[in-house]
């Protein structure tokens, strides 16, 4: 097998990208009259190689997301991850979970009862508790997975029940939209949906994490409450699809 040669401008492009990005995130804290330390910067690595992610790990990268399941299984072997937080924020198909379940700290897209009672099953036979997220299709889009937010107190009374999983927060993707004050009312729609649902202290559901924003918007949704912004292409560079 041809050993891999990593891209020396890349590595350098990745440090200055990090470094940039980790700024944004707080000065957008700071403008929104929000402690920085309140906001974590997760790195997401989908197509990334191993070397570039393991780059980003040793600049202080602490919290890694990956969309795909078989993805993150053949590469976490090589990845340092003493002290990083894995989340799995793709679309996660009930026949995957059993390969996921134990192998990362939190799954960020249960867009379903099914999928969490699938979860429920693997963690109770596997002897753990699996942080999730609740996946919200804040723009209504049938393209996308998530629960619609009228139908979400329902899934999280009912996935509350569930032995095995403990819920931790939202996450959400908005749709592609032509102005700065349409991705802010998204992103604000769905912090006050975070607000209300923390307030009706529903058991084992903790309102702690709101997963929201990407590299194209995350200062907006850190304006708006997010505290975690899922940041890929602007560490990384453009993604390279195989």
């Amino acid at each position: 097998m041809e050993r891999f040669i990593p891209d020396e401008n890349r590595l350098k492009s990745i440090e200055d990208n990090y470094k940039a990005v980790k700024e944004r995130v707080q000065n957008a804290a700071v403008s929104a009259g929000r402690d920085p330390s309140d906001v974590r910067l997760m790195a997401v690595t989908k197509t990334v190689e191993s070397v570039y992610i393991n780059k980003a790990i040793s600049l202080g990268a602490d919290l890694i997301g990956e969309n795909r399941v078989q993805e993150y299984l053949g590469k976490k072997d090589e990845l340092h991850l003493d002290n990083v937080e894995k989340h799995l924020i793709g679309h996660l198909q009930t026949n995957k979970v059993r390969q996921i379940v134990g192998e990362v700290d939190m799954i960020e897209s249960v867009d379903s009862f099914h999928l969490a009672k699938e979860i429920s099953r693997v963690s109770v036979n596997k002897g753990v508790t699996t942080n999730i997220l609740v996946e919200v299709n804040v723009g209504r889009e049938e393209s996308k997975s998530g629960v619609y937010a009228e139908n979400l107190d329902e899934l999280l009374h009912q996935i509350s029940e569930l032995d095995g999983i403990k819920i931790k927060g939202l996450m959400t993707i908005p749709p592609i939209c032509n102005s700065e004050k349409e991705i802010s009312d998204y992103f604000s729609s769905m912090y006050q949906s975070f607000i209300d649902i923390k307030g009706k202290k529903i058991d084992n559901v903790d309102m702690d994490i709101l997963s929201m924003g990407m590299s194209g918007d995350f200062e907006s949704a850190v304006a708006n409450g997010s505290n975690i912004v899922r940041v890929g292409s602007a560490i990384f560079g453009a993604r390279k699809y195989f």
